[in-house]
């Protein structure tokens, strides 16, 4: 098999393993126990805190770990917009993770919070011009994703963030899509909060972490004893958060060859384009995390692309595994001027750089004839 749907998910690392099998079976105390057992859970914890906080170029105090990133773009979004009575007006884009739009709505919905949703261009880009535009004395908070997941497109995160900071506005990326790809330092960025998630880079399903500026107050989602300094209540998973650490730093190691998987995607995105009359990329070219490619093959169907590909032992996608099981078209796709009849026909494209080119070449050639095989079946 040869895996192409690591934007859903990826397996856990050895290291990541081998870091974690203490925590689950030998050092399993609970870290807000007083005893030996709960010292040395909590000295695992601190440590795996610290270890996140080094990549994210941030103190140690300002990392919560969650549990992945659809709760923490939540804690972010909503936490920040609750806890700071500057206004009810939040700016967002059209693209965003549906942690974040549905956010944003349900502030829209329950609390009156006006939600501008910002316009893409054909590539996907929110424009700095339009965004700025947008921004107003009474905006609490941004919130635009570093790198879509679905179409790879990546945004000017830095200088989104100066505009908003210039109206007084607090700045949260979503950046599930980001490590191992683009660098997650916090300061460079400029942002106010930033959300991963582990089983992007290698951690288990179930651990995230999110990254809140000690300046900016924040509304905890999850009441209880007040772990994690107040801000998310609940026995930590101590496990993960090691696990997490571990892949994280182990993403960023990675990130010194995103060149070169940006290279062999490029030619996958040549090979395809050249062989398939029919395939269109999505996203932009010049600005896409290094292992996404993203097709539409107008006139075939993109899930039966997907299905004839697995057959051939090849695993992709042909969008967010978050819509799973929707049968509309991505509203990502929509969002960048494709008609809902081409956005059925995507298929995404997303790996690592354990992929070499000699199983990508493969991989462009099982498309065209994949696609080749569903035209003469008369499929659609």
């Amino acid at each position: 098999m040869i895996y192409l749907d690591s934007a859903a998910t990826t397996s856990v690392r050895r290291e990541v393993l081998e870091a974690m099998w203490p925590l689950l079976i030998a050092e399993y105390g609970n870290p807000s126990s007083h005893n030996e057992a709960g010292v040395s859970a909590a000295a695992a914890l601190a440590e795996a805190r610290s270890r996140v906080a080094a990549v994210f170029g941030c103190r140690p105090s300002e990392v919560v770990f969650t549990s992945g990133g659809t709760e923490g773009a939540n804690l972010a979004v909503i936490g920040i917009a609750l806890a700071n009575p500057r206004g009810r007006h939040i700016v967002t884009s059209a693209i965003e993770h549906p942690a974040v739009l549905e956010s944003c709505a349900y502030l829209e919905r329950f609390h009156g919070f006006e939600i501008t949703r910002l316009a893409v261009d054909g590539d996907g880009l929110v424009g700095l011009p339009e965004f700025s535009a947008a921004l107003r004395a009474d905006t609490t908070l941004a919130s635009v994703m570093y790198a879509n997941n679905e179409i790879g497109t990546v945004q000017p995160i830095s200088s989104l963030a100066l505009a908003a900071h210039a109206v007084g506005a607090a700045v949260h990326t979503d950046a599930v899509q980001a490590p191992g790809s683009l660098p997650l330092q916090v300061s460079a960025l400029g942002v106010d909060a930033l959300s991963i998630s582990g089983h992007k880079f290698g951690a288990p399903k179930g651990i995230g972490a999110v990254f809140l500026a000690s300046r900016i107050a924040v509304e905890p989602l999850v009441h209880g004893g007040g772990q994690e300094r107040g801000r998310r209540s609940g026995t930590e998973n101590v496990a993960g958060a090691v696990g997490l650490a571990v892949a994280l730093e182990l993403a960023e190691l990675s990130r010194a060859r995103a060149a070169s998987l940006a290279e062999a995607r490029d030619g996958l995105i040549r090979d395809i384009l050249a062989a398939v009359p029919s395939a269109r990329l999505t996203g932009s070219a010049g600005s896409r995390l290094a292992g996404n490619a993203s097709f539409t093959f107008a006139g075939t169907s993109g899930e039966s692309i997907v299905l004839e590909l697995e057959r051939r032992g090849i695993v992709c996608s042909s969008g967010s595994a978050c819509a799973a099981g929707s049968d509309e078209p991505s509203a990502v796709l929509l969002a960048v001027g494709i008609s809902p009849e081409v956005a059925q026909t995507a298929v995404r494209f997303s790996f690592t750089e354990a992929l070499g080119a000699e199983e990508l070449g493969r991989v462009a050639r099982e498309v065209t004839l994949a696609v080749a095989a569903i035209g003469a079946g008369g499929t659609n």
